[in-house]
């Protein structure tokens, strides 16, 4: 057996809602996602449902390659979403989203992706995943879910 140690960047940012938690929390889906996200469409959806709930397994493809994601936890009373995706030889990254109230209509999502690297194209990807590259994508779903929001009022 061998054992290393992982190569893992872990980055975490707070977004700002024009909603309530209940508003927003429902849109953290891989099928409602695609109401907000221009050009977000899941290969394939396996959901008991039809939307997002534990062990939900979607797969996405983009220039790393085929991704499986999996619905590891799904709290609407504590508005708690965490996944896990696998992108097979690259990465597995964990994925953490916490809703809470932060005002009349508003919530504070907190954010946070940590990959760890299966090979060396993971490693490579892990260097490469900066803080800036983080920042950038969180402001661009931070802004675009609330377009959507302010479009539904």
């Amino acid at each position: 057996m061998q054992i290393i140690k992982p190569v893992r960047v872990e980055h975490t940012y707070n977004q700002r809602f024009c909603a309530k938690p209940e508003e927003v929390f429902p849109l953290l889906c891989p099928v409602r996602e695609s109401e907000w996200v221009e050009g977000w469409d899941p290969l394939v959806v396996f959901s008991e449902s039809g939307y997002a709930e534990p062990d939900c397994v979607f797969v996405t493809e983009d220039q790393a390659g085929q991704s499986v994601w999996v619905i590891t936890v799904r709290d609407p009373s504590r508005f708690l979403l965490e996944m896990v995706k696998v992108t097979p030889g690259m990465t597995v990254a964990r994925i953490e989203i916490r809703l809470k109230e932060s005002g009349a209509d508003e919530t504070e999502a907190t954010v946070t992706y940590r990959y760890t690297a299966l090979a060396e194209q993971g490693i490579q990807f892990v260097h490469e995943y900066t803080e800036e590259l983080f920042v950038h994508f969180m402001e661009y779903w931070e802004k675009t879910l609330n377009e959507f929001l302010l479009s539904r009022a």
